[in-house]
């Protein structure tokens, strides 16, 4: 089933307006399809996938003709699938808008940290860039009613949203994740930055799988892999730049009464989490389902707010003396927190969180309602 993403009218709300589009992802989430879905919209585009030698080979120049070779005289729309792969792609693509103004210029890239790097200086001002991850919530409940989203809700926990996985049997999707873990999950980061040890990074992401919902401590994951807490800190950042998993920073505007540096991880789609440790098996029978719902609730979240445009600042708040909430937001000067509890429906925000942001608001998050609050 085919399933529209949410992003993409907004995407086309800004084609042809002086701006190359950038479509950032991790690999297999659904770039290439849509692109091509928003080419099927112009009848004089053209589609590149960079990933091929020959491609990659023509378009690293910086001559207006050879590009006008490639890409015609006549299109609209060029989409440059994987373009991180060119090597200069900041340079080919400022030739593209200074040499073809009325072109438009569709990048996409599974490799944030190689492609941002390569565009940043060519392109300032003239680049939108857009996250695309994994189905989300709201793209789901396109297809299924509020009785359905809630009878494959552990599906979800257990196997994810990847578009490739999402309605497939079990044995279906445990070949694909464990295809993807396997084939796509650490590609960027080992061809890109030359990575010399790359089984530090796998036992790295897998120590973070085992710790979603918790507090990171670098000190600790440097003794546990053998290596520096500099090189866990680059190694986190690739890891996150490459869309397999993101930091949730600290809220603290009482340094001495609230945790400041600390940091939690959580995964953009917990199938590739539970693929990394191996574990696919059902909620009842597994003692991480707390981390699951909040890892699940938090993305889901945070899904929403790229695919609307919202602009928020994300956080976690604990106090020195214990007290948490599992995610703030922060618009328009307003927090916003959101417990997430699967089974405990008790809960009683932290009085001193009231006192200190007096005009905040606490929602908790459970089975029962989350599809009125993840909206």
């Amino acid at each position: 089933m085919n399933y529209k993403r949410t992003i993409e009218p907004v995407i086309e709300e800004n084609l042809f307006k002086g701006k190359v589009i950038v479509i950032y992802g991790p690999r297999r989430a659904g770039k290439t399809f849509l692109s091509k879905e928003l080419l099927k919209k112009q009848s004089d585009g053209q589609y590149i996938n960079c990933e091929l030698q020959e491609n990659r080979d023509k378009l690293t120049t910086t001559s207006a003709q050879k590009i006008r070779d490639i890409i015609g005289t006549n299109k609209r729309l060029v989409v440059l699938d994987e373009a991180q792969t060119i090597p200069d792609i900041g340079q080919t693509l400022k030739i593209m808008a200074d040499e073809f103004p009325n072109v438009q210029i569709i990048a996409t890239g599974s490799s944030s940290f190689d492609l941002a790097q390569k565009i940043a200086e060519p392109m300032t001002g003239r680049v939108r860039q857009y996250l695309l991850l994994p189905f989300s919530l709201a793209e789901l409940k396109q297809a299924h009613n509020s009785a359905e989203l809630d009878g494959r809700l552990e599906t979800s926990l257990r196997f994810g949203h990847y578009p490739s996985v999402v309605g497939r049997t079990e044995k279906e999707m445990i070949e694909e994740l464990d295809m993807i873990t396997s084939g796509y999950l650490y590609k960027d980061i080992l061809q890109l930055e030359n990575v010399r040890k790359p089984r530090i990074v796998s036992d790295l992401v897998k120590a973070l799988a085992l710790q979603v919902g918790s507090e990171v401590s670098v000190n600790e994951l440097s003794r546990l892999l053998g290596v520096s807490g500099q090189t866990v800190n680059h190694y986190i950042d690739l890891l996150e730049q490459s869309f397999v998993i993101f930091r949730l920073g600290a809220l603290s505007r009482n340094p001495r009464k609230e945790i400041t540096k600390k940091f939690k991880v959580y995964f953009y789609d917990l199938g590739i989490r539970n693929s990394v440790i191996r574990n696919y098996n059902p909620l009842d029978t597994r003692n991480d389902v707390g981390a699951l719902w909040e890892n699940f609730c938090i993305v889901e979240k945070i899904k929403v707010n790229g695919n609307t445009r919202r602009l928020v600042n994300n956080y976690f708040w604990r106090s020195y003396a214990g007290a948490e909430i599992d995610y703030l937001e922060e618009a328009g000067g307003r927090l916003t927190g959101f417990e997430c509890k699967w089974s405990d429906s008790k809960y009683s925000s932290p009085q001193y969180f009231r006192e200190l942001y007096p005009n905040s608001a606490i929602e908790l998050v459970t089975k029962e309602n989350y599809r009125q609050i993840i909206k």
